[in-house]
């Protein structure tokens, strides 16, 4: 019995094993850069070298008996990185670098500066000086099987193929650009007198590459945030341009025109392949005997259990690490030790989905927000990647910014920017003692919330539906700015679809639902409105949407109500006073009523949501009763498929039967929906 037992349990080892590599995380950071103590972490190749605290890719000399013209240099790191083996599985890696492109002549050329990652040691071809930027020469350029190359270039000197000669570009094997994007718009001077300095940032992953570039004051002055918005995005498989094996660096070259071409910091993270050193497990077992090999397989099967347990789904650290931009991972310590172990004194709010809690990075003095997940099964996973992969890739000052993640210990962790001020409802469901939000806040509140909608529904490369758009979601930073959070339900619709099926039932907070949920069992951009017309409501009466009041279940029956009376204002929250103008809190009502009608293919778009609220477009026009909720006589429920399998409609407001109900049909019909 244990021969057998031991004989299955080593093959199970040997299972482990047989992969023979596994992912690793290179990161590191270099700056004030030494000749001496950094000669062998750096390959200097052609005319570059270490000289004054930086890596000098083409050479720096005041002496002018040193020529500095038709210079072409690498450096690369010393430390060649296992990218990929399975074509199928995308490498990931990101880095930023601070550099100086300093002119020191006139002439027709000033040459460039470039990112690369190449595949081996071999240095700068023959004639690569000028245009070819030490990557390529005349006779090799565009020549993907000798160069494998791939490079993020700051060109200071225009080709014919070239947009102009302050320019940064993607390249593939070719100092020819596939895409290119000229920098003066942006107010960036690559090449300055005044010497300026740039921060650039490069990152890879799920075959997307974005490049991000912001001026930098002085050269010790603080990193400056990387901008929200990427001036380059391109979708890229790596693996079809670079080696198995490649070589992270810097290439850079000068022409008639001379210029310096520095590199005063660095920060590197690749994932990357590695051999598994447990592989030396199953040699040691060959001349075992049975019973050592029982006792040292039994001894090596909890080990590899708590190790499991410990790293929890190595599948999706993974698929975390691969994911776009890579965020950062933050270590479980470090998170426990700045929440102070997660103290409940620090937690912030609690939700179906996890707790959040406050916590300071000591070493940055940064003020994070923690968001610890519950559920630590396959769903909650699910969950944990769903949110990560969204809202890894929005950029959009009204929304919550992820600053990275941790996996450990079987935690699901999000980190996010702290936001002082908390959640909106927070502050607008406060005692009398507490002095209310100011009208103007508010408006600039719903302005922030709008903005971050139609950024979600149209402005993003996918169409994402939030799902859960509720008051204590939107989150206000120091300066009361709106910030829409908590993508925990969120989703991104695959392209030409308009709705997300739910899995689970309708999910989400009750008074935030669209009535059409609740039959279609589907999640859409129009059901997005209408919560946000459920916060818009909020916002200008200061009650809760499921408030009863005057004899009604909801607060947006009341405010309907009020305005077929035509009393609208006497919905605005009593505690303002007469501290509000008039024209808007009107306008905000009535948008709030817009968004919350009945029927789907009624409410208005987030374009024009948008439009109404800046005030270039007058208020909706809303019936003076609330239309009621009919669906087809003669079909199904809208939307979804009849018994006999044909399509009944797609148009969510085709059903109408242009019926209208009075107060007192009210009351059965919200009761209907709760």
């Amino acid at each position: 019995m244990v021969s057998s037992a031991a004989a299955v349990i080593v093959v199970l080892l040997a299972a482990v094993v047989a992969e023979g590599t596994k992912l690793k995380t290179f990161n590191k950071s270099y700056k004030d850069f030494d000749a001496v103590r950094d000669k062998d972490a750096f390959i200097q190749q052609g005319d570059a070298s270490i000289h004054l605290k930086a890596l000098q890719v083409t050479k720096d000399s005041a002496n002018p008996s040193v020529i500095i013209s038709d210079l072409s240099g690498r450096v690369l790191l010393n430390k060649r990185f296992r990218l990929w083996e399975d074509p199928a599985r995308q490498p990931s890696f990101n880095t930023s670098f601070l550099i100086n492109i300093f002119p020191k002549g006139n002439g027709s050329e000033g040459g460039g500066l470039a990112f690369v990652i190449v595949p081996d040691r071999s240095g700068p071809p023959p004639r690569s000086n000028g245009r070819y930027l030490g990557l390529t020469n005349a006779s090799t350029d565009s020549n993907s099987t000798t160069n494998k190359l791939v490079a993020v270039e700051l060109d200071t000197s225009k080709q014919d193929f070239d947009p102009d000669d302050n320019h940064i570009g993607l390249n593939l094997h070719s100092v020819r650009s596939v895409v290119a994007k000229p920098l003066a718009p942006h107010n960036i001077a690559l090449a300055s007198p005044a010497g300026k300095f740039h921060n650039v940032w490069v990152d890879y992953g799920g075959g997307r590459i974005h490049i991000y570039i912001a001026e930098q004051v002085g050269q010790d002055a603080a990193t400056p945030r990387k901008p929200q918005e990427a001036i380059i995005t391109y979708d890229l498989n790596l693996t079809e341009h670079v080696s198995h094996e490649s070589y992270f660096g810097f290439a850079a070259s000068t022409g008639d025109m001379t210029q310096l071409n520095c590199v005063l910091r660095w920060n590197l993270t690749v994932n990357h392949l590695e051999k598994d050193p447990n592989w030396v497990v199953i040699g040691l077992g060959t001349g075992i005997g049975a019973a050592v090999v029982a006792a040292l397989s039994a001894v090596g099967l909890v080990y590899y259990c708590r190790k499991r347990r410990a790293i929890s789904n190595p599948n999706l650290v993974g698929a975390l690490r691969s994911l776009p931009g890579t965020p950062q991972e933050f270590e479980f310590k470090d998170l426990k030790k700045a929440t102070n172990s997660f103290d409940e004194r620090n937690k912030l709010g609690q939700g179906g989905y996890g707790e959040v809690f406050r916590g300071n990075l000591a070493k940055e003095n940064l003020d994070i927000a923690v968001k610890r997940f519950s559920r630590e099964s396959l769903q909650g996973q699910d969950d944990f990647l769903a949110e990560l992969t969204i809202i890894n890739r929005l950029r959009h000052r009204h929304l919550v910014k992820l600053l990275g993640w941790c996996h450990k210990y079987g935690k699901l962790l999000l980190v996010y920017e702290y936001m002082p001020n908390g959640s909106l409802d927070k502050h607008l469901f406060v005692g009398p003692d507490v002095e209310p939000l100011g009208w103007h806040v508010r408006y600039k509140i719903v302005s922030g919330v709008a903005s971050a909608l139609q950024y979600l529904h149209n402005e993003y490369e996918q169409r994402v539906v939030h799902r859960d758009l509720k008051a204590s979601n939107i989150m206000l930073d120091s300066n009361f700015n709106a910030r829409l959070g908590d993508f925990g339900l969120a989703r991104a619709l695959d392209n030409e679809k308009t709705s997300y099926a739910e899995a689970e039932g309708v999910l989400g907070t009750m008074g935030y639902i669209a009535p059409e949920c609740f039959h279609m069992g589907k999640a859409t951009q129009q059901s997005d409105v209408y919560a946000f017309g459920a916060v818009v409501l909020e916002l200008v009466c200061g009650r809760r949407p499921g408030a009863k009041i005057g004899g009604f279940q909801l607060l947006v029956d009341w405010v309907w109500y009020l305005h077929r009376d035509g009393r609208l204002l006497e919905a605005v929250d009593p505690r303002l006073g007469d501290d509000y103008v008039g024209s808007e809190a009107e306008r905000l009502l009535l948008l709030g009523l817009a968004c919350s009608h009945p029927a789907a293919a009624q409410r208005p778009k987030t374009q024009a949501i948008v439009q109404i609220i800046s005030g270039t477009v007058a208020a909706p026009a809303v019936p003076p009763f609330k239309p009621a909720f009919v669906w087809p006589a003669a079909a199904g429920p809208m939307g979804l498929e009849t018994d006999s399998g044909s399509e009944t409609t797609s148009n969510l407001g085709s059903g109408w039967s242009g019926q209208y109900l009075s107060r007192e049909s009210y009351t059965g019909y919200t009761d209907s929906l709760v």
